[in-house]
């Protein structure tokens, strides 16, 4: 499914990648990459290790070292959580846990990164002009969303639009029909921007169809996450796709150096065409996000298909990371293209991106705004719930104070770290009366929030750690659109796949699952 006929205009087939084995591992680029990132970090712990073995001949200079990483720690501007974790860990490992402290906050891995995002948000802040009549509608309509929506614009060029229709799409199966149906539309550009590629059906037939809008002159874009290097895409991927007309990117890739760029990864999920229809949400690009051959069960997914002039906002998204390395951005050629024509729609959208190089938390705030100021529900469906004081706080705060909070997580884990972090959060959230639910059939990977009847957010953002505080994440803010009726119906039928968790099932659970989460809280905020 993913090569084109041999006939096709002299291109080149993208093949399968080869059998993986252990020699061709060692001796690929990836292998010597691995090896020389084992090398160093090996290198680091001896340094480490020499430094340890001076402690005992130092034990009172110690004390004072670590009383003062201590009251420097207290007094930064850090998240409490991790805080709590940087302290146990240098008053356990004092000069390690010093060193890693400075090496992860120096911003040595990327440095050059950050100076690129800001140059490309600032000279972008204003490049999609607010409609003045639709910014007033929404302060009308509802104060506190307009609040939400200034402080959005604060963050980065994140326009309210009302031109706008979304429809909500409840699996990857879904999506993928119907980004195949827009696919074969596209005249002038297709951008594709996916933190996870995989060979296999999804990614082969969106590819035919890539590849022949390639050669009919379209602009063809695809980036994705470098961590596929490791996982399902050969280093020269990209140069197979050109070889198709497509141009290509791996963001982050993989080098022979360890950085702290690696901890920063492109989550998002963005499919722009010709500027009249864009996707988002949890699905990636990947047979398991449409059921085939999934090892988790069934894999419950969503996505949003935005259609009108919202679309422009995930254009000049995709824009700002493909720019990001570069000397220049040209963002007019496609945002002045003449979008799908939608007359006004009821509600409003607002998509948003997230960045981990900047000091605006905008996912997780935009999370606690729902909570903070529903009055009826707020349902979630979520993969991950590694929670820091302030969210957790939010969700206990909204239950205690007369709002259904409901959370789907999954039923079986695709990371067992993940998972057993998860249930170090049910006991507090149970007490306060947050109901939770694990899905039966399998892994939910949906990210979506529903509130009020009026209120929803589907994006690529999961409430954990990672994604609110170190990926580039993306969704978009929907209020009073017509999609959320199906967003809120799409929750219960979940729901009715679900058991109920209670204080007696925790009771229930392996002891080991039970300590490795306990174990691994303390470290949470790394990983």
């Amino acid at each position: 499914m993913t090569v084109l006929d041999k006939k096709d205009a002299g291109l080149h087939l993208i093949e399968k990648n080869r059998k993986i084995t252990l020699s061709s591992v060692l001796l690929s680029r990836l292998g010597l990459i691995v090896v020389f990132l084992l090398v160093q970090m090996g290198l680091l712990g001896a340094v480490f290790v020499w430094f340890e073995s001076f402690l005992p001949h130092y034990f009172g200079s110690t004390v004072i070292f670590t009383a003062i990483m201590v009251l420097f720690l207290i007094n930064s501007s850090m998240n409490p959580s991790a805080k709590i974790t940087w302290l146990v860990l240098i008053m356990i490992l004092p000069v390690f846990g010093a060193l890693l402290y400075w090496y992860t906050q120096s911003d040595a891995g990327h440095r050059t990164l950050k100076k690129h995002y800001e140059k490309r948000l600032s000279e972008s802040r204003t490049i999609l002009p607010q409609n003045r009549e639709d910014m007033e509608d929404l302060r009308a309509d509802s104060p506190g969303t307009a609040r939400l929506a200034e402080y959005l614009s604060h963050c980065g060029c994140h326009p309210v639009y009302r031109r706008t229709d979304a429809k909500y799409l409840p699996s990857g199966e879904e999506k993928l029909e119907a980004v195949l149906q827009e696919l074969e539309k596209a005249e002038k550009f297709i951008f594709l921007e996916y933190f996870i590629v995989e060979e296999g059906t999804m990614w082969g037939r969106i590819l035919e169809i890539l590849a022949r809008k390639a050669r009919a002159g379209v602009d063809v874009r695809v980036m994705y996450d470098g961590t596929c290097e490791f996982s399902s895409l050969t280093h020269d991927y990209p140069k197979r796709l050109q070889t198709l007309g497509i141009r290509a990117k791996m963001f982050a890739p993989a080098t022979v150096f360890f950085s702290t760029h690696y901890n920063y990864r492109d989550h998002r999920k963005i499919l722009v065409i010709d500027g009249k229809v864009a996707f988002t949400g949890g699905v990636n690009l990947a047979d398991r996000y449409i059921n085939i051959g999934s090892p988790y069960g069934h894999w419950k997914d969503t996505a949003l298909l935005i259609r009108g002039e919202a679309v422009r906002s995930f254009t000049l998204l995709f824009l700002q990371m493909w720019s990001m390395g570069e000397k220049t951005a040209d963002y007019q050629p496609w945002l002045s293209l003449p979008g799908a024509t939608v007359p006004r729609a009821p509600g409003y959208v607002i998509p948003f991106g997230d960045s981990p190089l900047d000091k605006n938390k905008v996912g997780q705030m935009v999370y606690m705004d729902i909570l903070n100021r529903a009055t009826e529900y707020v349902h979630i469906m979520t993969p991950y719930l590694v929670l820091d004081g302030e969210m957790e706080t939010a969700l206990k705060f909204a239950a205690q104070r007369g709002v259904d909070i409901k959370l789907i997580l999954p039923g079986k884990a695709d990371k067992l770290s993940a998972f057993a972090l998860a249930k170090t959060h049910y006991a507090p959230l149970l007490h306060a009366g947050v109901k939770i639910y694990e899905y039966d059939p399998g892994f939910v990977h949906a990210k979506v929030f529903v509130a009020d009847g009026n209120t929803a957010v589907v994006g690529t953002i999961n409430m954990d750690y990672r994604s609110l505080y170190h990926h580039f994440e993306c969704a978009a803010f929907l209020y009073k659109t017509a999609c959320i009726p199906s967003i809120e119906e799409d929750f219960q039928k979940t729901l009715s796949r679900c058991h109920a968790v209670t204080p007696e099932t925790l009771q229930q659970e392996k002891w080991w699952l039970r300590l490795m989460g306990k174990l691994l809280k303390a470290v949470a905020p790394l990983l």
